[in-house]
């Protein structure tokens, strides 16, 4: 079955990966409408051999329309999401707007795909740092309950959209040339340097970032009860986040049997050769929908071998965002 899809930001970095994986994936649609804010209306974006011209976004915009794709900013998606369910489409947010709302699915489809069909024509994309946890943590969760999980995150600043990417290669080219670095987006220089995620501190002392993490995992997995501390870094890397995780099981269990679980499990890819000493890289986890994962060891500072350290990479514009909102309009899609 054919649908009528639109994309809410579609001249922004994440709206274009949209195209990108739609195209790849060879999503059924039917009539594509491109939307983005009135200085983007007119622009020409290439799809599927043909050129669409993006049209201004409107509350009037989604006559018709089946899935809406939107990526332009919880301001936007506060705004205009509800314009849309009220036209009868299921819009698939990748904003944080709607994500702790209760009655709105939190999604990933390799962890919780039967939220889907509980939705009210509104289905929430998780934060991209969540996504790339959750992917590889889940299978070990059903396996042996964890506990608790660290994560300390390594992320890239294309996070930050077409923006971030362009500071970097600006600071890049000034660093080099010996001119002054100029400071934009960031509030901090970028280049040759790493920082704690530029997002609000809240009053618990843990930034934006990190408290979706926690949040959000609880929601995703079902699971209140589960500890959940993040810390949350920018880092001078074009495409592709990094996180270092630690978990606590409640019961013993051996990287082996991480080892086993994660060989079956969707949206996994194990790369861990300690001999040659290659593990996950964002240079080979951009472009790709699977999360990498490796190092896989028993974390030695406890004697009950209940704990397990991994490190993760994968790409935040692809499976953190595009890939898995897609992901959730498939399975929309087989279930009509």
């Amino acid at each position: 079955m054919s649908v009528n899809v639109a994309i809410v930001g579609a001249t922004g970095a994440v709206g274009q990966e949209f195209l990108t994986v739609l195209a790849e994936r060879k999503f059924p649609i039917k009539n594509l409408l491109l939307l983005a804010s009135a200085r983007s209306a007119g622009k020409h974006l290439e799809f599927a051999g043909k050129t669409y011209t993006v049209q201004e976004l409107t509350k009037d915009s989604f006559k018709d329309v089946t899935i809406a794709f939107f990526s332009a900013g919880g301001n936007v998606s506060r705004e205009f999401a509800p314009a849309a369910v009220a036209a009868g489409a299921v819009v698939v947010d990748n904003t944080s707007a709607f994500r702790m709302k209760q009655g709105v699915p939190l999604v990933v489809p390799e962890v919780n795909p039967e939220q889907i069909a509980k939705h009210n024509g509104l289905i929430a994309n998780p934060n991209c740092s969540t996504i790339i946890m959750n992917v590889p943590v889940w299978p070990l969760h059903r396996a042996n309950r964890i506990r608790r999980i660290i994560v300390s995150t390594y992320q890239a600043v294309s996070g930050a959209g077409a923006a971030g990417l362009r500071e970097l290669e600006q600071q890049i080219k000034a660093y080099a040339g010996g001119a002054a670095i100029e400071r934009h987006l960031f509030p901090h220089q970028i280049v040759h340097n790493l920082f704690s995620h530029n997002t609000k501190i809240a009053d618990n002392g843990y930034n934006e970032e990190e408290n979706k993490m926690v949040n959000e995992t609880r929601k995703i997995f079902g699971d209140p009860r589960i500890m959940v501390s993040a810390t949350c870094v920018r880092v001078p890397i074009p495409r592709a986040h990094s996180e270092s995780i630690n978990l606590e099981f409640d019961r013993p269990i051996t990287p082996e049997e991480v080892r086993q679980i994660l060989s079956l499990a969707p949206g996994v890819k194990i790369v861990d050769d300690r001999e040659k000493n290659y593990f996950p890289m964002p240079l080979d986890a951009s472009g790709k929908d699977d999360v990498l994962v490796g190092r896989i060891r028993q974390d030695i500072s406890r004697d009950d071998g209940r704990g397990i350290e991994l490190f993760v990479s994968g790409d935040q514009v692809r499976k953190g965002a595009a890939t898995n909102a897609v992901q959730i309009a498939e399975k929309l899609v087989a279930s009509s």
